[in-house]
């Protein structure tokens, strides 16, 4: 199976994560994408999160139960209450594969020029094929400022994607997604009282106002 790990704190999950996970499930014939929400990001965060249940449970409704999209409870509450990072949930998905799967880690333009700032990053990179999802601007000029030794060898792939084979990983790069959605706007929206039909799927929306997140106050 070829899978793909998509992490995030998805407060909420938007078209712009849900049209990422499409294009890499295409572009790379993968059998499914593991939206993997995460209860205690390493990271500081601008925003108080909204509690792990709801933002699962949103995530959950976006996959829709069928298909290649799953939610995955990766991320869940750790018991301990410590950071959870992507090294080890990587590992953790990583040994529960067969021989012969295949392991994505799907990401953003900017977090993955935040790479470097990770725990064991050059790890992680060795523990799956990364895929980026570009943005205007984008270069190789920037992804030698994440991975800096060795070679970068450009191999064949399909229209919309560009693979690079490096010391580390292969690197897809996905071309011409240029969604301007962030959750942090769909937040505001919905605490001024205003639309957020179109960047969320419509269930999620219901989700959002059933359950009165996001409302001032």
């Amino acid at each position: 199976m070829r899978i793909a790990l998509f992490g995030g704190t998805f407060d909420p999950v938007h078209i712009g994560h849900l049209g990422a996970a499409r294009a890499a499930a295409r572009l790379l014939r993968l059998d499914q994408v593991l939206f993997v929400p995460s209860a205690s990001p390493p990271h500081k965060l601008r925003h108080r999160l909204t509690p792990y249940e709801h933002r699962f449970g949103m995530v959950a409704l976006a996959c829709g139960g069928k298909g290649k999209f799953v939610p995955s409870l990766l991320e869940a509450p750790p018991s301990d209450g410590q950071p959870q990072y992507s090294v080890l949930t990587a590992q953790r998905l990583k040994r529960t594969l067969r021989s012969g799967d295949r392991l994505f880690f799907l990401l953003g333009a900017d977090a993955f020029l935040d790479l470097p700032h990770w725990k064991d990053h050059d790890r992680l990179l060795g523990l799956a094929d990364f895929v980026v999802v570009s943005r205007p601007g984008f270069s190789i000029r920037d992804i030698r400022k994440v991975i800096r030794s060795g070679p970068l060898r450009r191999l064949k792939s399909p229209a919309g994607l560009k693979t690079f084979r490096l010391l580390r990983t292969t690197l897809h790069v996905i071309e011409g997604m240029h969604v301007e959605v962030a959750a942090r706007e769909i937040r505001k929206k919905v605490a001024a009282g205003g639309p957020v039909s179109g960047l969320v799927p419509p269930w999620v929306e219901d989700y959002i106002e059933k359950e009165g997140l996001y409302h001032a106050g």
